[in-house]
């Protein structure tokens, strides 16, 4: 206070502009005063309506879009409110345009809009900044990106004035925001395509997957076929060509021997009483070397006898050998693990060995029934024959002893021939009880099988790929 009671001003003059942000101070600045604190409640309103659009992430852009639309038609009391991108920007965004109507209805259909707002839209469209003579009212903003227009924000506007900068910064604002989720909406599409795309690739390549592991099964096992149909070949090629040597070597030799006894014989008679017993045992020779002759041809008869066009494989031979036996006995096949070819002519060896089994199920074991089961595993080859029949294990086992011998009788020699069969390809053979209630024939085969085994030309044909688990005893 000064001396004489007045107040002291001070050092600057405020005026009624910066305190009010009014520039008018005459008798009207309250009205003003309360037209610009509208604009920035509606300013602070639409930046709130956007703060909440920014959070509902599970409807995606759309959601944000009509918030940003409908927030830019109240800010500027709009009849009509448009939000769309240009032609050839953020192509792959959806969606490329909103309307909101004076209702606050969003409306995404251009055959639902007037025709002053279509031609407001396709003005944004095609990229124009202004809308030429005549605007009507329209306020229009840009939608930036990166420093690049990429569309626009426009209303029309229903304010008494114009806008003024501070509604213009406050559409800046929601067109930017607009802007950054249409990119978003594109790069999620671009990711969702990728994806779909992936998934689809990854799809065809688990089919081909598939498709190769069965058309490399299907080779492999043409390849096994080939090699049993090689090993057919170079078997046949042999066995003609020991029915060659035979035919003319062997069978002369016997022949001839023949041809000596009976020249022998004729003597012997010639001596009378003396050569009584030298004549015997020259007959006994003659009825050995004419029975020697046919076997011989029989022999040769059968190695050459055509073979089969398809090549069999060990189990297609036991099924064979089954259903020869079937119309005496019910025989079933029973096949576990993969089924490969074997060495030489060892598959035919045990369907052999398998025969003479089911030959004395059905000739001494009183039977009604035999099972046949072949097990492939990666070490060992298991077949066997069992019966529901009378035998006992212990008296063929005491037989297989007593047919080992010198045969001096001509009895039936089976059991043995099982044995040598499946001796010689280095397995063994055991007698036991079979459940079925008679005896079960088991033979044990060591894999993969050896190629210099007795009886067995080495060399003649290659061994194929063994791949099969041990069996468990």
């Amino acid at each position: 206070m000064t001396a004489s009671g007045q107040a002291e001003g001070p050092p600057h003059e405020l005026d009624l502009a910066t305190l009010t942000g009014v520039r008018s101070g005459k008798g009207s600045y309250y009205r003003a005063y309360v037209r610009s604190d509208e604009r920035m409640q509606r300013a602070v309103r639409a930046m709130d309506s956007i703060s909440r659009a920014l959070v509902r992430t599970v409807e995606g852009p759309r959601g944000l879009l009509e918030e940003v639309t409908r927030a830019a038609a109240e800010h500027l009391t709009a009849s009509w409110t448009i939000l769309a991108l240009s032609d050839g920007h953020l192509t792959g965004a959806r969606p490329r345009f909103l309307a909101v109507d004076e209702h606050g209805a969003v409306v995404d259909d251009d055959a639902l809009l007037p025709a002053f707002v279509r031609r407001e839209l396709g003005a944004i469209r095609a990229g124009h900044e202004t809308r030429a003579v005549r605007d009507d009212g329209w306020v229009r903003v840009p939608m930036t990106l990166e420093g690049e227009r990429i569309g626009s924000l426009a209303g029309r506007h229903g304010l008494r004035d114009q806008p003024e900068p501070g509604d213009l910064s406050v559409l800046r604002i929601l067109a930017n925001e607009a802007a950054v989720s249409l990119h978003t909406s594109e790069q999620y599409q671009a990711g969702l395509t990728l994806h779909r795309r992936a998934q689809q690739l990854y799809d065809e390549a688990t089919v081909r997957a598939r498709d190769l592991e069965v058309r490399t099964r299907e080779l492999r096992r043409a390849e096994e076929r080939l090699l049993v149909a090689h090993q057919r070949e170079l078997l046949d090629h042999e066995r003609h060509r020991i029915a060659r040597e035979l035919h003319d070597s062997v069978t002369q030799y016997v022949l001839s021997a023949g041809m000596a006894v009976e020249i022998a014989r004729g003597e012997a008679e010639d001596l009378g009483a003396p050569g009584t017993r030298i004549l015997e045992r020259l007959t006994a020779a003659k009825g050995l070397s004419a029975e020697a002759v046919d076997q011989l041809r029989r022999a040769i008869y059968a190695l050459h006898q055509p073979h089969r066009d398809t090549v069999w494989s060990l189990p297609e031979l036991l099924h064979e050998v089954a259903q020869h036996h079937r119309p005496q006995l019910a025989v079933s096949l029973r096949v576990e693990g993969d089924a490969h070819p074997l060495p030489a002519d060892a598959d035919h060896e045990i369907a052999r060995a398998v025969g003479e089994a089911l030959f004395n199920v059905a000739t001494h074991a009183e039977a009604t029934r035999a099972v046949v089961r072949l097990r492939y595993r990666e070490d060992q080859l298991y077949v066997s024959v069992a019966d529901d029949g009378v035998g006992d294990p212990t008296v063929l086992a005491r037989r297989l002893r007593l047919e080992r011998g010198p045969s001096v009788d001509g009895r039936h020699r089976g059991l043995v021939n099982i044995e040598s069969r499946i001796v010689e390809l280095g397995g063994t053979v055991a007698f036991r009880r079979a459940r079925l209630g008679g005896v079960r024939v088991e033979m044990r085969l060591p894999l993969p099988l050896a190629d210099d085994r007795p009886g067995f030309i080495v060399g003649l044909v290659g061994a194929g790929p063994q791949e099969e688990e041990p069996w468990p005893r």
